[in-house]
């Protein structure tokens, strides 16, 4: 089940005696239990037949007997636990499962983790009642995901402005959203989000970031890869070295699938590797100038460095110091 299938539910007045919302990525499950708590039922219902329970304070029998009351005065009530996963003997919860009350909403936020489907709970649960199963996007799922709010929100990005947003902060899909909406707030009525936009609000500089180190590298362009990581340098939560290294990793290791498969035009590996033509072109581009045995080369370089980084092997260099020392070594 999806989340914007039970949003579409909630909105026709179309409800489930209870949901079991799991999984690693908090975002959806946040977003879940926002709407819940704010529209499922008015304000004057909310004030007697709204209750939310947090598992850290809860027994599990206050779940059991706040959901088995009556609503007063209205047609439900609706019973919210956050964060589920920390109430003991959640098991309990068995009976209730089998003999809810209609006339309750019973929503359970369970995060980080999932109920195991192979014990009876779980597959009570999966049997039972709506479950909501939720989990972290990978990297390459970043853009479209982000593309596709901003979509929704009715803005239009630039691809490099894209890839800054999503560079520069990563797997935090909340924190996305908070960003594309303080670029709403700002754009006052212009539509389009450019590399501008993101330097001016965000703080993403257009001319020094991973995206633009990463070009450098594919280019191999020493002198410009060294400006930009003396500019990190100088600026270190502009782009820490824990930003830098896996950014690196990932994108060749992106290359390393395409160096040894036979797709060269920026359409096949866009397919090949689930992006988008624009950010294919720069692993076309990176193909003449690294052969496979380079990207090889490449990876463990990065391995060794992240290492370093970690503090394992590493004598007293500064961060900047390790990049420009790796950098220095994938070009020459």
């Amino acid at each position: 089940m999806e989340a914007e299938q039970i949003l579409m539910e909630w909105k026709k007045g179309v409800f489930s005696p209870i949901y079991w919302l799991e999984g690693e990525e908090k975002y959806y499950i946040d977003k879940i239990t926002e709407y819940a708590e704010n529209h499922i039922l008015s304000a004057e219902d909310a004030s007697f037949n709204l209750s939310i329970l947090y598992g850290k304070d809860s027994k599990i029998e206050d779940v059991i007997n706040t959901s088995k009351r009556y609503p007063m005065f209205a047609e439900r009530q609706v019973v919210i636990l956050k964060e589920a996963q920390q109430i003991r003997d959640i098991e309990k919860l068995e009976h209730y499962v089998e003999h809810p009350l209609v006339s309750t909403v019973l929503i359970i936020a369970y995060k980080d983790k999932n109920v195991d489907k192979r014990k009876s709970f779980g597959k009570l649960l999966h049997k039972k009642v709506k479950v909501f199963t939720t989990k972290k996007l990978y990297d390459n799922e970043l853009p479209m995901w982000t593309s596709n709010l901003i979509r929704d929100k009715g803005l239009e990005i630039k691809p490099k402005a894209l890839q800054l947003i999503v560079d520069h902060i990563g797997n935090d899909l909340q924190r996305i959203e908070n960003e594309i909406d303080k670029l709403n707030i700002n754009l006052n009525g212009k539509k389009l989000i450019t590399e501008d936009d993101i330097e001016n609000y965000i703080g993403v500089s257009k001319e020094f970031n991973i995206f633009e180190l990463q070009a450098a590298l594919v280019n191999k362009d020493l002198l410009k890869c060294l400006t930009i990581v003396n500019y990190f340098a100088s600026n270190p939560k502009a782009v820490p070295i824990q930003v830098i290294m896996p950014t690196l990793y990932s994108f060749f290791s992106k290359l390393y699938v395409v160096a040894h498969g036979k797709v060269r035009d920026e359409y096949a590996v866009a397919s090949a590797l689930g992006t988008n033509t624009f950010f294919a072109k720069q692993y076309v581009a990176a193909l003449q100038r690294y052969n496979a045995a380079d990207v090889e080369n490449v990876l463990l370089l990065l391995h060794h460095y992240n290492l370093k980084s970690l503090g394992i092997n590493k004598s007293d260099i500064e961060d900047a110091e390790l990049i420009r020392e790796m950098i220095v070594k994938i070009i020459i």
